[in-house]
């Protein structure tokens, strides 16, 4: 791996802006570090960089939402993580880098899609309380999507918020559901060959934006509007996804 202008220029902005999402709206945009990384590196690369990145994330959101979380959305959400987790990793086992890159790229083009479909009303997701079967369907493909691409958001938020849940509960439930979900990544990354000492270096240059992002983040859970961090943050994964879908194809 080169660590040159191009890496620094483009992995610390997106290590801050993951950081920012993982620490106070809700991680589902945090994945757009991988999809940026995997820009100009190999997509098995862009995740070996980015899941311990997360971990650290979760680890240092954990303490300002600890025990505020919704417990039964996130255990249904943690056990059928399991069997996505697992078909994820048979997936990337089975596969090319090429179609990672469309998988990623589609990925962030679908998550983009649904949150602008949501805001403009096209969507809506029935309030139907706490389901227990929902929650482990989503579960399963909110694993499956997190393994491939980190992005295992789109499908807890359609359950939570399904459920009415307040702002400080649909966090701090995102927050637990990603802290062990990412954890149970970590032993298939390994056997899978996805670290290396590169991607420890990256890291390491990757933490100190991550985690200031990570305190900018908690903060504006509680003072500052959405609006115009989701709006770079789409911005983008726009531009990203839709870079590696051609790239992937062709």
């Amino acid at each position: 791996m080169d660590f040159d202008a191009t890496f620094f220029a483009l992995a610390l902005p997106a290590a801050f802006i993951s950081g920012v999402a993982k620490g106070g709206f809700g991680g589902g945009a945090a994945f757009v570090a991988t999809a940026i990384l995997a820009l100009f590196l190999p997509p098995a690369t862009a995740l070996g960089i980015m899941l311990p990145l997360l971990m650290i994330a979760d680890v240092a959101t954990l303490r300002p939402f600890w025990g505020k979380w919704h417990w039964p959305s996130a255990k249904a959400l943690i056990i059928g993580g399991v069997p996505g987790v697992l078909l994820g990793a048979a997936l990337y086992k089975a596969t090319n880098p090429d179609v990672l890159r469309v998988l990623i790229g589609s990925i962030s083009l679908g998550f983009v899609a649904f949150q602008i479909a949501r805001a403009r009303g096209w969507l809506s997701v029935e309030q139907t309380g706490f389901n227990q079967r929902n929650g482990l369907i989503a579960g399963v493909v909110s694993g499956f999507t997190s393994f491939v691409s980190h992005a295992g958001g789109p499908p807890t938020a359609i359950f939570l918020l399904a459920q009415g849940m307040g702002k400080t509960p649909y966090q701090a439930t995102t927050v637990i559901t990603f802290w062990v979900i990412n954890a149970m990544k970590a032993v298939p990354y390994a056997f899978l060959g996805v670290f290396s000492w590169d991607t420890l270096r990256a890291d390491l240059y990757m933490l100190p934006f991550l985690l200031i992002g990570v305190a900018l983040g908690v903060y504006a859970h509680r003072a500052m509007p959405e609006r115009y961090f989701f709006l770079l943050t789409y911005a983008l994964l726009l531009g990203a996804g839709a870079k590696l879908v051609f790239d992937g194809l062709t």
